[in-house]
């Protein structure tokens, strides 16, 4: 092997934080390289929210053929062709991919390096590509790479064909039966975009609720919702085998003692995902993780090595891109612009893609009262909501949390059209710390959805 190479800094991962990241450290000048040992772009653009948005935009036009009627509107017959969805899914992720490539490339004095990196050292790495290796060294690592899904320990899963995530957006036909394992974001949108496209979907669920980490009233709201598409449930329910017979997918399950068989002919393993950390050979560094192999890190995403960062996914936390973006946003005002940036108390906003959008932020009604804060709850159904009347998409509900003595907004969960919207308006007023009752009292502009947020607070429960 050749002599090391060395680099001011040195980012391993090309996702929504060390694609950033890299060019930033360049611009300042410091001489660094990006190691990516597969797609420019992370997660988020090659498998994640980019793929998986464009596909189920097609799914929101199929559901919304299917009520032409309810509108006045007549549709003599409709096709699903999966092969254009599955294309134009492709062209939207090429294109991104391709500029985030150009803007690499056009970054003086940052090297984009192909390969698979591993630690050799605190201070060095070898990447490893077609079967040659190369010595990297570096006076600062950060790692930004990323989590792949997980598999369960499932008996027989290793002898049947499964899809995951990524494999279930290459289909060139919808299936006909689709099994699903795992409740959470990634069964759900895929659930309820196959339904949408002529799948009939099955979605077995070990724990009580769909969506584990909310209340149970948003859960049992957004299960009404996918039992309405069509969609079937198994809340409660473990998966204990699953073989094949003939192309049919036999899953075996069990359920308050009782043993049930399903048959599908296809099945989604989506059950969460696991850190990329175990490839990085992070003991040769002395990096330290955690028991499911996230690496730890301070509130500067400092490792306990000195140099070596983490960003993204493969921290631990909330897995969103925006979050992985806010990562970089701290290193750089740390590194470069010498502020003191830090993730404490930092909001985490998400939406769950299912239609209607669940938006939520801050502190759920469960998380509130675990912290033993005294809150009041505020509830309306989206039927009450005029601009979803008009436009006939009235399910679901808005839900915030508010301190009682303060008044200041804690939380909220909007399910409902345009969900993930409504929610970015709460969380301005909890970024600018006001108090409930200047939404309440607002001039918002008529028919909009914001300004169901009058009404929203005006009808406290608690």
């Amino acid at each position: 092997m050749a002599s090391p190479q060395h680099y001011d800094a040195i980012v391993i991962g090309s996702g929504q934080g060390g694609t950033p990241l890299c060019q930033a450290l360049a611009n300042a000048g410091m001489r660094t390289a990006l190691v990516e040992r597969e797609h420019v772009g992370g997660t988020c653009i090659n498998e994640g929210c980019t793929p998986t948005k464009t596909m189920i935009a097609s799914g929101r036009v199929a559901y919304l053929a299917r009520r032409a009627a309810d509108y006045g509107v007549r549709i003599k017959a409709m096709r699903i062709v999966m092969e254009r969805v599955r294309n134009r899914k492709r062209d939207i992720v090429k294109e991104f991919r391709k500029g985030n490539e150009s803007r690499i490339k056009k970054t003086k004095g940052l090297d984009l390096v192909s390969g698979e990196a591993a630690f050799t050292g605190p201070k060095s790495i070898e990447v490893r590509a077609r079967g040659r290796e190369r010595a990297l060294t570096a006076d600062r690592f950060f790692i930004n790479a990323g989590c792949r899904p997980a598999l369960p320990p499932l008996e027989g899963l290793n002898d049947v064909r499964y899809l995951n995530s990524t494999s279930i957006m290459e289909l060139a036909s919808v299936p006909k039966h689709l099994l699903v394992l795992g409740g959470g974001y990634v069964g759900l949108e895929f659930g309820q975009l196959f339904c949408r496209l002529g799948s009939r979907v099955t979605i077995v669920q070990r724990g009580p609720q769909l969506l584990a980490g909310e209340d149970q009233d948003i859960a049992e709201a957004v299960a009404g919702i996918l039992e309405e598409d069509g969609v079937q449930l198994h809340l409660n329910t473990a998966a204990e085998s699953v073989s094949s017979s003939g192309g049919t997918i036999v899953l075996k399950t069990r359920s308050a003692g009782r043993l049930r068989t399903l048959e599908g002919t296809h099945l989604l393993v989506a059950t969460g995902r696991v850190p990329n950390s175990d490839t990085l050979n992070l003991t040769a560094a002395g990096v330290a993780t955690d028991e499911r192999g996230f690496i730890r890190v301070n509130e500067r995403l400092e490792t306990n090595v000195t140099g070596v960062f983490a960003l993204g996914d493969i921290k631990g936390g909330p897995a969103f891109t925006h979050i992985s973006y806010d990562d970089f946003r701290i290193i750089r005002t740390n590194l470069i612009e010498h502020g003191n940036a830090t993730t404490t108390n930092r909001l985490v906003p998400y939406t769950v893609f299912i239609d209607p959008q669940l938006g939520r932020i801050g502190l759920s009604e469960n998380e509130a009262k675990l912290r033993g804060r005294a809150i009041r709850v505020v509830k309306m159904p989206m039927s009450y909501v005029a601009r979803a009347l008009e436009v006939d998409e009235t399910r679901g509900l808005m839900k915030a949390i508010v301190d009682s003595s303060s008044g200041q907004i804690l939380g909220a969960a909007v399910l409902g059209i345009e969900g993930g919207e409504i929610m970015a308006q709460i969380q301005l007023a909890m970024m600018g710390k006001l108090p409930y009752a200047v939404l309440k009292d607002a001039v918002f502009a008529h028919p909009t959805l914001a300004e169901s947020l009058n009404d929203l607070f005006s009808n406290f429960v608690n």
